[in-house]
């Protein structure tokens, strides 16, 4: 069995979700890879991730809704959301849930690992791009 750190990522994009999952896997050990809002509910709450990575625009439940049913469930996984949206307010609201980490998808390579690492130490992570 691995001591390495437990993953789920949900994103609806294939291609997006095989790379979430590759990127991942260099530092983590990613226990699902799912499709949408509510597979990523379903499976946090049977596989007790460390870390979800979430994309926010899913069908089915949105990254952030699938946040917020996971946590009123209990689970004490740290939350990486992965969006293509750059709405600062947007990014405001979402870090009102917790130390989470906002990544924009095309500072994945760049980003995501570190906001990975830094959410995980309970710090919140927001993709640089994006200004402060």
């Amino acid at each position: 069995m691995s001591n390495r750190l437990r993953v789920l990522v949900a994103d609806d994009h294939r291609v997006m979700l095989d790379t979430l999952v590759r990127l991942l896997s260099r530092d983590f050990e990613v226990v699902a890879a799912v499709t949408d809002g509510e597979s990523a509910v379903e499976k946090a709450a049977e596989l007790k991730p460390d870390l979800l990575v979430l994309d926010i625009a899913m069908p089915r439940l949105n990254g952030i809704a699938a946040a917020r049913a996971v946590m009123d469930a209990g689970s004490t996984a740290r939350i990486v959301f992965v969006t293509n949206m750059r709405d600062r307010e947007f990014v405001d609201g979402s870090l009102a849930l917790g130390s989470v980490g906002f990544v924009v998808k095309d500072r994945l390579i760049a980003d995501l690992l570190a906001a990975a690492h830094q959410v995980l130490s309970g710090k919140a992570f927001v993709s640089p791009s994006l200004g402060r």
